[in-house]
């Protein structure tokens, strides 16, 4: 068992964990954050996974956050990824009786995740809560997995309180208060495609929401999800829009 242990049968936390994928596949990445039992948190965990697709980072992520922490806590897992709950959830079952198959006969898609999750989950105490994924106001410890995620993505480099992090990832929609207020509006308002690959809000001038991380003509990198504008040289960051190159 890696990790701390969260002791105790009468213990329970609470538990977010996601994904992060950039290209899909692309530079990917899991996460997961732990709260104690009235939801603040107290310890977090993100690691690299060279190139893989959304949805191995997502079942990754639950697997790691079901190693790390202790089988006799009762443990409510966040996530706002459908199919890796529904994958241990609803479809494992007909999966294994069915010789690992689909209904459809075809092969079940990363069962080696599947089947470590499985064996993980065991008889131990845990409800999966799913969460919906960047909502303004949305679930906060889904948002720091999330953030954690994406930024582990980029830089391929392992994170958290295990490897010394002193403080929690900042979700990007908190980053950039500047920025939500030039668009005139919350970054929950994003509904439709942009250019550069991004989410905008459909309004001339507005920020928008990176899909994938890049660099600013200052200099400075961006991350996936957040915010950035339109300037002369490209895009990056809102308050570098009308700074020369």
């Amino acid at each position: 068992m890696r990790g701390w242990h969260d002791r105790g049968m009468n213990q329970s936390i609470i538990a977010a964990c996601d994904g992060a994928s950039k290209g899909n596949p692309g530079p990917a990445a899991w996460a997961w954050v732990v709260a104690d039992a009235q939801g603040s948190p107290v310890r977090w965990e993100a690691g690299p996974l060279g190139t893989a697709t959304n949805n191995v980072a997502e079942l990754t992520a639950l697997a790691e956050l079901l190693e790390s922490t202790d089988p006799a806590v009762r443990v409510e897992v966040r996530m706002d990824s459908q199919y890796a709950m529904n994958a241990v959830t609803k479809w494992l079952p007909g999966w294994k009786r069915n010789g690992w198959k689909t209904s459809a006969g075809k092969p079940v898609a990363n069962r080696e995740l599947v089947t470590r999750i499985d064996a993980l989950l065991g008889a131990r105490a845990v409800t999966f809560r799913y969460v919906p994924a960047h909502q303004v106001d949305g679930d906060p410890l889904n948002a720091l997995a999330d953030q954690a995620a994406s930024e582990a993505a980029v830089a391929q480099r392992a994170a958290g309180t295990a490897h010394g992090a002193t403080a929690l990832p900042v979700p990007a929609q908190a980053r950039s208060t500047k920025g939500r207020t030039e668009a005139g509006g919350s970054a929950g308002e994003a509904t439709a495609k942009g250019t550069a690959g991004a989410t905008r809000t459909g309004r001339s001038g507005a920020t928008i929401k990176a899909r994938f991380a890049g660099r600013c003509h200052c200099g400075k990198p961006y991350a996936a999800k957040e915010p950035i504008a339109k300037n002369p040289n490209g895009w990056g960051h809102p308050e570098c829009r009308t700074a020369p190159a």
